[in-house]
């Protein structure tokens, strides 16, 4: 079979790397996913999938009937990619999907159109030559992963298969798990005045500066092998446009990165007495630490508010899934794979919460996702290619009790 699978996935391989092109080549920032989503739907008809839609949310779902004879699986990864920012920046065009010594560049090539384009072409290539895998088989490719993970957690709301595959950066190497994450928000209070009359105001920067000095002396949490929690200010946002005026409102935002086990309500009980302890030193202050929430519309029109927060997760070393899927990758790839843990938030935190044990592969390398050198090895889609067929075969024959 692996020697099958190997000469399928080499013969699938142009096309594969031109639609991956295809993919790179048409925009979809979140919440706008509509014009590649219709590319994949398209795709995966034309690679003669026994089922294809999209759902309410946007989500396109491909569906290859296996023989009843074992547990379904589904690959999973997101169709919309961050800002590009300035193509200036680049050193080759960000939407191009221009090949250059051997790799792919652009927005989404690792992050994670790469991974998409080789899932599809993978169930694609066994659907073409009748190969069917022991239990259904889904390639969902999902929307607003960069904004939250909405498309995966409203999808294990219809569909839930026994396991899942996440196609996110890891080298073509075996991941088990990662960090979560949690935005959260400092909101403080002043009073706003004219910034030549200081005195007369109670300015809310005071308050923000003792909170981010202690945020530096909070004891975190850490776990092997996941390391440490870690907390990072970033965008900070004032009620006022005026560079002469103090405000009376200033919003923080924090990204919270949690090791498993650490839970959102954890890290409120912990940053709210930090936040009260600086409040009292600014006499007329107010505020909370709160969650943030994001207001979202997928390309569908289906409105949600949505906690901005990312489950952390790590399946056991010994869980049944990791070792059938190190020893699956390594048979079909004839090489060693390591078992990882990433070091970035997935949908995979969410399908666990949804009590779906899943495993990641992908190509691409971590460091270079969402910088201006995103690329990807072209051997590594091809690779990635020949290790989801196998893994389509293999993972449905093991008992996910």
């Amino acid at each position: 079979m692996n020697l099958q699978l190997a000469s399928l996935a080499e013969q699938c391989g142009p096309e594969m790397i031109s639609f991956c092109q295809q993919l790179i080549r048409t925009p979809s920032p979140s919440g706008d996913e509509q014009a590649v989503a219709r590319l994949i739907g398209d795709e995966m008809k034309r690679l003669d999938y026994d089922q294809v839609w999209t759902d309410d949310w946007g989500n396109v779902i491909g569906l290859l009937r296996g023989r009843n004879e074992g547990s379904s699986i589904m690959f999973n990864g997101h169709m919309d990619h961050v800002d590009p920012g300035n193509p200036a920046d680049w050193p080759y065009p960000p939407l191009g999907g221009e090949i250059h010594d051997g790799h792919m560049w652009g927005r989404g090539t690792t992050d994670m159109k790469g991974a998409l384009a080789a899932m599809v072409h993978a169930v694609g290539l066994l659907a073409r030559a009748g190969i069917r895998p022991p239990g259904d088989l889904y390639v969902a490719a999902v929307v607003q992963e960069e904004v939250g993970g909405l498309g995966t957690s409203k999808l294990v709301q219809t569909i839930r298969p026994d396991c899942a595959v996440v196609g996110e950066a890891s080298s073509n190497q075996l991941a088990r798990g990662h960090r979560g994450r949690v935005g959260l928000v400092a909101q403080v209070r002043g009073r706003s005045v004219h910034a030549s009359v200081p005195d007369q105001g109670v300015n809310p920067h005071a308050v923000l500066a003792r909170f981010v000095q202690r945020l530096e002396t909070l004891e975190l949490v850490s776990e092997d092998p996941f390391g440490r929690s870690t907390v990072a200010p970033t965008l900070i946002h004032a009620d006022q446009a005026s560079s002469n005026v103090i405000p009376g409102e200033i919003q923080l935002h924090l990204d919270w990165r949690n090791v498993p086990g650490e839970t959102a309500e954890d890290i409120l009980a912990q940053l709210g007495p930090v936040l009260d302890a600086c409040l009292a030193d600014v006499p007329g202050s107010e505020g909370e630490v709160v969650l943030n929430q994001r207001r979202l519309q997928t390309w569908t029109g289906k409105t949600e508010t949505f906690p901005d927060v990312f489950p952390s997760y790590g399946l056991d070393a010994h869980h049944p899934l990791v070792l059938r899927g190190q020893e699956t990758l390594c048979r079909a790839l004839d090489r060693p794979v390591e078992v990882t843990i990433w070091s970035f938030a997935t949908d995979g935190g969410h399908l666990m919460a949804a009590g779906v044990p899943t495993i990641g592969f992908g190509p691409g390398h971590a460091h270079t996702v969402h910088t201006v050198r995103e690329r990807v090895p072209v051997s590594m889609l091809a690779e990635a290619t020949l290790g989801y067929a196998a893994l389509a075969m293999e993972l449905g024959l093991v008992s996910q009790s």
